[in-house]
């Protein structure tokens, strides 16, 4: 369970333990650069926490059959990182108000600032509740913020990768973290299963307010789903549409075919015969019409034009005193009536028809 920038495990602390008590084995680590001076967190990079969120995984990995990772705003982020990468030996992932980027235009000032500027004054936290305790530091580092948005930039544009089951939690009226980060989750990585949490009565730090509850109810609800097989992994939504309706067309197929053996064909029989019935069969060589008197004046055109040619060549008689060319002329003549009157005139050949 990974907390958020400039926080502490404090700042989900009661969530940790809420799960911890219904049975699970909890590891909340303290991300590089937290929970000492706010200093400290210009002094890494974005690497370090997630290295610091793969080793933990990997120690769970070791003692437990199956491992979840959840993520509070840029701790949701890099819980997104270590599905992107490890998401085959991942079994679910659960974000709340989980930060992949922000829009506003001040942010645009975080690089050229960090150069000369170490840090900027921040809230005391957005909780709803009254009376939450402190769980993190009253200033920004601008070198450490512009690390988030280089974290940013990477798991949004690797959020494709993402296919195991996914719980999105996000509050309404979060001061921190707009919810079209949610939004923008959801629509675009390629988890079948995404269960979709919305709190309308606490701010940003859900874990420290109101809908706390609710929260750890539905966290662990979504984790005994996944446990017991009711989700499905590692398919696209699009794959999973598009297999649900290969199967509805093969039932259709299959409810109009008759298995019953004791009748006396079945709609495949009825293929067959409609496939090899002799008189539906038209041979695609016809024989060529001669009755008519145009064929037989065509043959004779045929026959005698090159018997008058043979002659011509082979003798030394000239009948008509012009060498072979009647006999050539009279057998073309012949042969392309021949087969203009031989075309059937059902036949349509044409050159553009459309198949």
């Amino acid at each position: 369970m990974l907390h958020g920038f400039t926080g502490s495990p404090a700042s989900i602390k009661p969530w940790a333990l809420a799960l911890h008590e219904r049975g699970l084995s909890v590891s909340v680590p303290r991300l590089a650069g937290h929970g000492t001076h706010w200093s400290d967190l210009n002094k890494v990079n974005w690497q370090d926490w997630y290295a610091t969120v793969e080793k933990e995984f990997l120690e769970l990995k070791m003692s437990c059959d199956q491992v979840f990772v959840a993520g509070f705003s840029v701790g949701g982020a890099l819980a997104l990182r270590l599905s992107q990468i490890r998401g085959s030996e991942l079994a679910g992932t659960i974000l709340l108000n989980a930060s992949i980027y922000d829009e506003r235009k001040r942010f645009k000032l975080v690089a050229p600032l960090s150069t000369f500027l170490p840090s900027i004054a921040g809230g005391v936290g957005d909780v709803s509740k009254p009376g939450a305790p402190k769980h993190g530091y009253d200033r920004i580092p601008l070198r450490g913020l512009n690390q988030v948005q280089k974290l940013w930039e990477i798991v949004e544009q690797d959020l494709y990768l993402v296919d195991l089951p996914l719980m999105v939690a996000y509050s309404l009226n979060d001061h921190v973290v707009h919810p079209v980060c949610s939004e923008t989750i959801i629509d675009n990585v390629y988890s079948t299963d995404i269960r979709e949490v919305v709190f309308e009565k606490s701010f940003h730090n859900v874990a420290l307010d109101h809908d706390a509850e609710l929260l750890n109810q539905e966290t662990m609800d979504f984790i005994l789903d996944v446990i017991s097989n009711e989700v499905r992994q590692g398919e696209s939504i699009y794959e999973s549409d598009e297999h649900e309706l290969i199967d509805a067309e093969f039932e259709s197929i299959v409810s109009g075919l008759s298995l019953d053996e004791s009748a006396p064909t079945t709609y495949l029989d009825e293929l067959d015969a409609q496939q090899y019935e002799p008189e539906g069969f038209t041979p695609p060589n016809p024989k060529l019409p001669i009755s008519d008197q145009t064929s037989r004046l065509a043959l004779a055109g045929i026959v005698g034009g090159g018997g008058y040619m043979f002659f011509e060549l082979f003798s030394d008689i000239d009948l008509l005193g012009m060498g072979p060319w009647p006999g050539l002329l009279a057998f073309i003549g012949g042969l392309s009536t021949l087969i203009w009157h031989s075309t059937r005139p059902e036949d349509d050949f044409g050159d553009g028809a459309e198949l």
